[in-house]
């Protein structure tokens, strides 16, 4: 399994009058931290799409469980469970604050799609490569 964590803080522009983090903004802080996962392993989304493959999400689904609030450093916890075989690679994700107390948990689902016949795609061999030492 492939785990890494990811620090934001909650800027003002995403927190409600009560000070309470707008619900849409998990969207965010997740590709946030997937982003930066994939970037831990030596790999930048920008590269992936440069190579010709997308990786747009075609399921998220978030469970919240308590708020994060205005001002809080959240730590964002996005693990790979499973070596992707085929075109599809999930993210487990989980939200936690400074107390490390978990908040929110997150699935997000992505497809590798090949960017000029929008098409799904195996996983770049040089992301198995990074990714399979964590699965042995």
């Amino acid at each position: 399994m492939y785990e890494h964590s990811t620090t934001i803080r909650v800027r003002y522009a995403e927190a409600d009058p009560m000070n309470v983090v707008y619900y849409g903004n998990y969207a965010q802080y997740f590709e946030v931290a997937r982003v930066e996962s994939l970037r831990a392993l030596g790999i930048s989304y920008k590269t992936i799409e440069e190579m010709g493959i997308m990786l747009p999400v075609v399921e998220l689904n978030i469970k919240y469980l308590r708020p994060a609030k205005y001002d809080d450093l959240l730590t964002i916890k996005s693990s790979i469970k499973q070596l992707p075989t085929d075109h599809r690679i999930q993210f487990d994700q989980e939200v936690y604050n400074e107390s490390g107390k978990l908040l929110t948990i997150g699935v997000v689902k992505l497809y590798f799609m090949d960017k000029d016949m929008s098409k799904r795609a195996e996983m770049p061999p040089f992301l198995r490569e990074k990714l399979s030492p964590y699965f042995v």
